[in-house]
């Protein structure tokens, strides 16, 4: 079912969306969205939804199942807490992507901004798992408590860094991994990094195949290039200077 979010407020637009929900439809494609936020938010189940455009902050907030696609870019806090389900942007995200995110998956084809993979967390047998096409701003991974992140860097100049400063500050639980390079000055002081090895492979390999798929990109270019990973050395790096 098709639906136009021209002129609507965020409210009406996800009312109306909630609503077609709860009667059972499956399937949605929303044209016209220019920054009407929360699409998606706290919806369950098998469901579908295409987006037409540029969804705004909190895309798929709270979301436990549905399978989101963007055909466009997003603005900030996609997949924030998000507990299950799938969202797949077309083009460049924000800021504070998968904030306290605790499953499903995101995949961005182009760049993110400032502080993606904040405070993911595994959950259960849950485990969220970010990848981003092309480049990350400063705190990638701060206080990432667990899940996967994976940075690609696809079509980067080479004179541009793949991510920003003070990388996995906080960092005490997940992996990111990284298509390039990452210097020491640029990583916090609470992360290593380190070669991946066959274990590290395995857990990238269906994500890696299914990015290349969603965007029709060809895994064999994707894996072409070594990846590193950086982990925590400690599961409470600030333990320390904690009062009680």
């Amino acid at each position: 079912m098709k639906i136009s979010a021209k002129g609507l407020h965020y409210r009406a637009l996800n009312e109306k969306i909630h609503q077609l929900v709860a009667s059972g439809v499956k399937s949605l494609h929303v044209t016209h969205v220019n920054g009407q936020r929360y699409i998606g938010g706290g919806l369950q189940g098998n469901i579908r939804i295409t987006i037409d455009g540029v969804p705004g902050n909190d895309l798929a907030a709270f979301m436990d199942g549905p399978k989101i696609r963007v055909k466009g870019n997003a603005q900030d806090g996609v997949a924030n807490t998000m507990n299950a389900g799938e969202v797949i942007i077309d083009g460049n995200a924000g800021d504070v992507l998968g904030y306290g995110m605790r499953g499903g998956r995101v995949f961005i084809r182009g760049n993110v901004g400032y502080r993606v993979g904040i405070h993911m967390k595994s959950y259960g047998k849950q485990m969220p798992v970010m990848v981003v096409g092309g480049s990350a701003r400063d705190f990638l991974g701060e206080y990432q408590a667990g899940g996967v992140i994976i940075v690609l860097g696809l079509e980067l100049p080479p004179e541009e860094p793949i991510a920003g400063y003070m990388v996995g500050t906080g960092m005490h639980g997940g992996v990111m991994y990284v298509r390039g390079k990452v210097e020491d000055w640029q990583i916090g002081k609470e992360v290593k990094i380190f070669e991946i090895d066959d274990k590290d492979r395995k857990i990238m390999l269906p994500h890696l195949r299914d990015f290349a798929r969603a965007f029709r990109l060809e895994l064999e270019d994707i894996l072409s290039q070594p990846f590193l990973k950086m982990v925590p050395y400690s599961k409470r790096p600030y333990g320390r200077i904690y009062a009680y």
